[in-house]
């Protein structure tokens, strides 16, 4: 086991480890919590009231998570020193014990200290960042039919933009930057330009896309998107694309159909040109007609701008959805908006084994200590947290309590001034309410 400076492992609490690359959860599992800047005061305790009382009523108390506080933001720096926003103790624990769960973390806009989300993600090679945007009946929505949202989004974490390989203008490496595009690659850039690079690897979009794949096979779901502005950024989005359709064909093949061979569309002899032939990929489809997946997962891709639109005009037809790192954070908060925002949005960073669990909005310092936010999000990440684990009996025990909890028109205040009829109560008195709901 690493040693830690200030982190205090229970003496109750088990590692989970892992057995033949699955988890093998104990039924004292230690986790560690990272409280969160800001709400993040009040979002963890009404959290850990919500996750402790499922998991007791669910198994009667032969289960029990044994918290351990590790630390990230300001909290970090009162306990380690100047500028220790995130200690090796935090990266090392998360890395011990496998999965964790955190409330919002500040990181100052501009220069100075990096986004401690990204360099969580990327120390840990969290490289899947996980949304599932649904709706939970009752609360107020912009759409037409909430009710037909129901998507998984799968984010790469790891690359993209937010690799921070960027340069600022008027420096002498930007300088030498602009004058390698211009006199050895023979591009033109505007010699007062901010450079960023943008890198798509094979690697990084093959391991997204397969967590995605793996998900929608074990849980029966109808069809994988690959998002992508391909047609401008070719080598980069357009390649993500490719490479999904390379996977999913070379490792999926009896799990899947992609969107041409259910409607028989194949190339003519030129191999670029697109034609139908009615019966090319029957055999596929078991012999079904164009259009019958007869069970498979259906793979097909979209433009960027494109699926904006249609989440919202055409919203059954999307299941899991597959994105580069920038697009699919504009995506996946989209998307939350639709169903009541992201004070309901649930979020996870998952690698090969480590995951982590996170709320997935900012620290709103003005209502820190408050006890008025929406503890939701945090919530609902334990949740799939709990489902992680294999422990679905307790995740499902507190989506139902939501349910009912929201039924009765019992919400915190964003939820409450658009609401008739609504009953406004606290961040901590919402959990309760929750904790009430449960059976």
């Amino acid at each position: 086991m690493a040693e830690f400076d200030k982190v205090i492992v229970p003496e109750s609490g088990q590692r989970i480890t892992i057995v033949d690359g699955k988890l093998n959860v104990p039924n004292n599992p230690i986790i560690p919590f990272i409280r969160g800047d800001g709400i993040g005061i009040d979002l963890w305790p009404a959290t850990q009231l919500v996750l402790d009382g499922a998991v007791e009523k669910a198994y009667g108390g032969e289960r029990k998570i044994a918290w351990m506080k590790i630390y990230a933001g300001d909290e970090a720096v009162e306990h380690y020193g100047d500028m220790q926003y995130l200690p090796e103790d935090t990266t090392n624990a998360i890395e011990e014990f496998i999965v964790a769960i955190k409330g919002p973390l500040t990181t100052p806009v501009g220069g100075g200290i990096r986004s401690l989300n990204v360099s969580l993600r990327q120390i840990l090679n969290l490289y899947a960042c996980v949304r599932p945007v649904r709706w939970f009946e009752g609360v107020p929505s912009p759409s037409v039919h909430p009710e037909w949202m129901d998507i998984v989004i799968f984010r790469e974490n790891t690359e993209d933009v937010y690799s921070g390989i960027e340069w600022e203008q008027g420096s002498e490496e930007v300088k030498k930057v602009i004058d390698f595009i211009q006199n050895t690659m023979g591009k033109k850039v505007r010699l007062d330009s901010g450079i960023g690079v943008k890198p798509i690897s094979i690697t990084g979009t093959k391991q997204l896309i397969r967590k995605a794949l793996d998900f929608a096979v074990a849980e029966g779901r109808k069809s994988v998107t690959f998002m992508h502005k391909g047609n401008i950024m070719k080598f980069t989005e357009g390649a993500f694309k490719d490479w999904g359709y390379e996977l999913a064909v070379e490792e999926y093949r009896e799990h899947i159909i992609t969107e041409a061979e259910l409607w028989d569309e194949t190339m003519a002899e030129d191999g670029v040109t697109p034609i139908t032939k009615p019966g090319a990929y029957a055999d596929l489809r078991g012999g079904k007609p164009a259009g019958d997946p007869n069970g498979r997962i259906i793979v097909k891709d979209r433009i960027a701008d494109s699926i904006f639109q249609q989440i919202q005009t055409r919203t059954n037809e999307y299941d899991v959805v597959c994105c580069p790192n920038l697009n699919g954070d504009y995506l996946s908060d989209a998307a939350a908006a639709m169903v009541g925002g992201l004070g309901m949005a649930a979020g996870a960073n998952i690698g090969d084994h480590v995951g982590l669990f996170e709320a997935t909005h900012g620290t709103a310092p003005k209502y820190a200590g408050k006890d008025k936010v929406n503890p939701g999000s945090l919530i609902l990440s334990g949740v799939m947290m709990l489902n992680h684990m294999g422990w679905r009996e307790a995740g499902s025990m507190v989506e139902k309590a939501i349910e009912k909890t929201i039924a009765d028109k019992v919400v915190t205040y964003d939820l409450h001034r658009q609401m008739e009829g609504a009953t406004k109560v606290s961040c901590s008195g919402y959990a309760e309410a929750i904790v009430g709901n449960m059976k």
